[in-house]
C-alpha cells in the first residue's frame, strides 16, 4: 500500500483514505489517467473504479390529509434500537424522545437531514406504513432509533473516505455505544462495476460485520435508474412489457444488495397507485393492478454466485404512466403510489409519500424489531430464519408473473412477503420449533421432530424448514463463503442407518456411505442444489396422503461443509426453524408441545 501511495503521489495524485478489512483493502485516491494505467497491471489490485454514488432521491413534500395525527406512545419496555444508516434524521415531532443518539461519518458536517431520505426511512422503520398506523388510534413505535449520517447534504458519501470504512465505523459505533442490533441500509450503488458473480467491497464489509457482531443488517435491493425499460423505445412501453423488463441484465441488484449474511429486500406494489379521483382519468395508465405485484422499479437477483436474492420483498409502491407528459409518475405526487411516512420538512407538512426499495427495507426491519422485542435473546441467525420462514409469495404476484418460470419469479420476489404474526407466534393448527446451535467443520446435527397422530392424516399438511448461518467471507476467492450448510428431512428411517449414512468416514478404508432409500427422503422444495449457496434457506413439503407408515418421529439433519475455512478453528453458528402446519380446524399445537416437553 505504501508503494502504491508513493507512486500515485509522484504522479501528481493523492491518497485520502485506506481501509483494511478482514478480506479486502480499499484505497480512496485521486489521480490522472497516467497515474492509474500502470496500476492496472499490478496483480494485487483487483479493480479500479469510481467511488460509489448512493441511489437516493430528495423527498419533496406532499399535501396529505392525515385526519389529525394521533399521539405517540412510549415504546414497550425492552424495545430494540434500530440503526438507520442514511442521510441523517431530523427531529420530527413524531420522533420526540425516540432518538437515542447520532453518529456522523468521517467528513460529514451537521447531523440534520437536508436531503430528506433518512427521515422518511426512519419513519417507516419505527411506525411501518403510516397509512395504516394513523387509523388505529395512538401510534406505537416498535423501538427507538440510533442514527448514523453517512451521506452528506449533497447526496454523496464523504469525498475522501472509502465506503467500507464509513460503514464499518458507523455500525460499530451504533452497536457498541447505543446497543443497536438491527440496522437498515436503504442506500446502494447501481453503477458498481462488478464482474458477474462477484461481491463488492461494500457488501463484503457488511457480511464481515454481521458475522463478527451478531447483528441483523437489512439492505434494499435498489431501484432501476432509467425511466424506461432498456428493451423499450419509449416510457409508454413500460406498461406493455411489464414485468418482463425487470429481468434485464441492467436491472440486477445494486451494490451492496448481493451481500450473503444480510437480508436483501425487493419491492412490491400496493395496488394501481391511483385513488378515486383517477377512476375515469384516461391520462394515467397503471402498470400494476393489485397489492403484491412487483414494483416497476425493483431490482432483481440473483446475487453473487447465483445465490437466491432478494431474500424477501415488502411494500415499496409503484409508478403509473402519465400520458400527457409521456413519462412516469408516482409518489409523492400520487400518495397512493407510495408508503406514507415522515417528511423531513415537518414544519411545512408532517407526512409525505415515498416509493422505492428504500422504503420496503425499513418495513422489513420494522417486522424484525417486533420479533426481537418478543425474543430479545434471539441471535441474528434466528431472526433471519424466523423471518424468511414466515415469507409467502402473494397471490397477485404469482398471477401477474404466471408466464415466467419459477426461477425467474424467484429472481424478482425471492421468498415473498413476511407475515410478522407468522414469524412471531404459533397457532392451534400451526407450530413453530427452533434451535440455535453451532457445528464444527464437516460435522452434522440431527433433530427429532415429533409428528402427532393428527398430523399424519386429515388433508393437506405442510412442513417448512428454514436455516440461517453466518460464514466467514473472502472477496478475493471465487468461493466467497468459507463454509456452507444444508439440511435434509427424513422419515421412517432407523436411527443407526441415518447416522451411518451421514457420519464422516475414510472412503479409502471404509468405502462409500450406504445409501438412503428414496422413500425415506422428504422431497423439500426448492431442492438442496437450488439453495446450496445461500446462507438463508427455506424449503417445504406438503403431504396430501396419509403418512402413518412413517411413524411419529421425523429427522432433520443439518450439515456443516468446510470450504476454504477448513483450517480455521471455529464452530459455525446457525439457527434452524421448523414449522408444522395443518388445516385450521385441526389442532396440533398442544400435542406437539407435550411431545417436546417429554423429549426434553
Amino acid at each position: 500500500m505504501e508503494e502504491i501511495e508513493r507512486f500515485l503521489t509522484a504522479q501528481g495524485g493523492a491518497v485520502y483514505d485506506t481501509y483494511i478489512g478482514p478480506s479486502i483493502t480499499v484505497m480512496r485516491a485521486e489521480a490522472m489517467g497516467q497515474g492509474l494505467r500502470p496500476l492496472l497491471g499490478v496483480p494485487e489490485i483487483a479493480v479500479i473504479d469510481l467511488p460509489p454514488k448512493p441511489d437516493l432521491e430528495a423527498q419533496p413534500m406532499v399535501a396529505l390529509d392525515a385526519g389529525g395525527i394521533p399521539p405517540v406512545l412510549e415504546p414497550a419496555e425492552g424495545a430494540p434500537v434500530i440503526g438507520v444508516l442514511d442521510s441523517g434524521v431530523n427531529d420530527h415531532p413524531l420522533l420526540n424522545g425516540l432518538i437515542v443518539g447520532h453518529h456522523l461519518g468521517e467528513g460529514i458536517v451537521g447531523a440534520a437531514d437536508g436531503w430528506g431520505h433518512g427521515t422518511s426511512v426512519a419513519g417507516a422503520a419505527l411506525f411501518g406504513d403510516l397509512r395504516d398506523a394513523i387509523t388505529g388510534g395512538a401510534l406505537e413505535p416498535v423501538g427507538r432509533l440510533a442514527v448514523a449520517k453517512v451521506v452528506g447534504d449533497n447526496g454523496r458519501f464523504p469525498e475522501r473516505r472509502t465506503v467500507p470504512r464509513v460503514m464499518d465505523a458507523a455500525i460499530r459505533t451504533l452497536h457498541a455505544d447505543m446497543g443497536c442490533r438491527l440496522f437498515v441500509l436503504s442506500l446502494g450503488d447501481p453503477k458498481a462495476n462488478l464482474a458477474q458473480g462477484r461481491v463488492g467491497p461494500w457488501a463484503a464489509t457488511l457480511d464481515a460485520l454481521a458475522r463478527e457482531l451478531d447483528v441483523l443488517i437489512v439492505v434494499s435491493a435498489g431501484n432501476r435508474g432509467k425511466p424506461r425499460p432498456f428493451m423499450a423505445a419509449t416510457s409508454e412501453e413500460l406498461v406493455t412489457v411489464y414485468p418482463t423488463y425487470l429481468l434485464e441484465p441492467e436491472n440486477r441488484l445494486a451494490e451492496p444488495a448481493g451481500a450473503a449474511n444480510v437480508i436483501t429486500v425487493g419491492s412490491v406494489a400496493g395496488g394501481t397507485g391511483l385513488d378515486a379521483r383517477h377512476d375515469h382519468d384516461v391520462n394515467v395508465q397503471p402498470i400494476t393492478h393489485e397489492w403484491g405485484e412487483p414494483s416497476p422499479f425493483t431490482r432483481v437477483g440473483p446475487g453473487a454466485g447465483g445465490i437466491r436474492k432478494p431474500d424477501v420483498v415488502d411494500l415499496g409502491g409503484t409508478a403509473v404512466f402519465d400520458v400527457p407528459s409521456v413519462s412516469l409518475a408516482g409518489a409523492p405526487r400520487l400518495p397512493a403510489a407510495g408508503v406514507i411516512t415522515l417528511n423531513h420538512r415537518y414544519t411545512e407538512q408532517f407526512l409525505t409519500a415515498a416509493a422505492g426499495t428504500s422504503f420496503a427495507a425499513p418495513l422489513l426491519i420494522h417486522k424484525a424489531a417486533r420479533l426481537l422485542r418478543r425474543m430479545p435473546d434471539a441471535s441474528a441467525n434466528l431472526l433471519r430464519a424466523l423471518l424468511v420462514g414466515a415469507a409467502r409469495s402473494p397471490d397477485a404476484f404469482d398471477r401477474r408473473l404466471a408466464a415466467l418460470t419459477s426461477a425467474e419469479r424467484v429472481r424478482i420476489g425471492g421468498n415473498g412477503v413476511v407475515d410478522p404474526s407468522r414469524a412471531t407466534y404459533s397457532d392451534d393448527h400451526r407450530v413453530v420449533l427452533y434451535a440455535q446451535d453451532a457445528l464444527e467443520m464437516d460435522q452434522f446435527a440431527v433433530y427429532r421432530l415429533p409428528i402427532p397422530p393428527e398430523f399424519r392424516t386429515g388433508g393437506d399438511r405442510t412442513i417448512r424448514v428454514s436455516l440461517a448461518y453466518d460464514p466467514p467471507v473472502r472477496r478475493t476467492r471465487n468461493d466467497y463463503l468459507g463454509t456452507k450448510m444444508d439440511f435434509r428431512l427424513l422419515r421412517g428411517i432407523d436411527e443407526a442407518q441415518l447416522f451411518e449414512h451421514f457420519r464422516d468416514r475414510n472412503k479409502i478404508l471404509e468405502g462409500a456411505a450406504p445409501s438412503v432409500p428414496s422413500r425415506f427422503k422428504c422431497k423439500l422444495q426448492p431442492g438442496s442444489d437450488e439453495r446450496a449457496n445461500n446462507t438463508l434457506q427455506t424449503a417445504s413439503i406438503t403431504f396430501k396422503r396419509d403418512t402413518e407408515e412413517y411413524g411419529e418421529v421425523y429427522y432433520l439433519v443439518v450439515r456443516c461443509l468446510s470450504h476454504w475455512a477448513v483450517d480455521q478453528a471455529f464452530d459455525q453458528r446457525f439457527a434452524v426453524v421448523v414449522e408444522l402446519e395443518h388445516q385450521p380446524e385441526i389442532r396440533i399445537y398442544n400435542r406437539v408441545r407435550e411431545r417436546v416437553r417429554v423429549g426434553a
